[in-house]
């Protein structure tokens, strides 16, 4: 797939002379069907398609982000379901749909707001991700379909918005691959969150929950 190149995310930082280049490998995980290919679709070519293909192999997509006076080249990882994450650089290797999940600057693990079994895959695979990483990583929780959700607002949501910040210590997110509702806010996000890694002057829990909390998009 050839590289499709996105200028700049809005923001009120960005600068129209970049200071700096970044890399960054985002890996985007979660169960079956929860819509990981078309959120990516949606921020990379601006499309989506109603009908469900499944990933049956790896798939990388490539954009260039301008945000906060740097240059992000973004490479996104879209892999098959994995049934577990690699716990080292064996059982990466030894099973395709693995590899290169390990070298990841940060995750986004996405679930179907209307599906309680793909928030609990979501569950593990963050337990099996922190099991795995000797090191701090950022790790955003996406709560996908948002347009089909029939109890917005109510205390549900909440409660798994109230684990998600206060005990996992993760970035959470609510969208739309389809109406394209907080996608790009999603990657912005995550980009505010890889950006504080750089600082060695706070936890990475509390930098990315303060990355979070100062533009109020925590909670949306």
């Amino acid at each position: 797939m050839q590289p499709n190149r996105i200028t700049r995310i809005p923001s009120a930082h960005v600068s129209t002379e970049p200071t700096e280049i970044q890399t960054v490998k985002l890996a985007i995980l979660g169960a079956p069907n929860v819509g990981k290919t078309s959120i990516i679709e949606q921020f990379v070519c601006n499309t989506f398609h109603s009908e469900y293909d499944p990933t049956v192999q790896k798939q990388f997509y490539y954009s260039s982000v301008i945000f906060n006076d740097t240059i992000f080249e973004i490479k996104i990882i879209d892999c098959p379901v994995i049934p577990y994450f690699p716990l080292d650089s064996f059982y990466e290797w030894a099973d395709y749909r693995g590899y290169g999940l390990r070298s990841a600057t940060a995750y986004i693990l996405v679930y179907d707001i209307t599906s309680d079994d793909s928030f609990q895959y979501v569950r593990i695979m963050r337990e099996q991700i922190l099991e795995s990483r000797l090191h701090d990583i950022p790790i955003i929780i996406v709560a996908n379909k948002f347009d089909l959700s029939p109890d917005k607002g109510v205390s549900g949501r909440r409660e798994v918005a109230n684990l998600v910040k206060k005990q996992w210590k993760c970035g959470y997110i609510e969208c739309s691959a389809k109406q394209n509702w907080h996608v790009v806010l999603l990657f912005k996000e995550v980009l505010k969150c890889v950006d504080c890694m750089e600082s060695n002057h706070k936890t990475t829990a509390d930098r990315v929950q303060d990355a979070l909390r100062r533009n109020r998009c925590t909670i949306l």
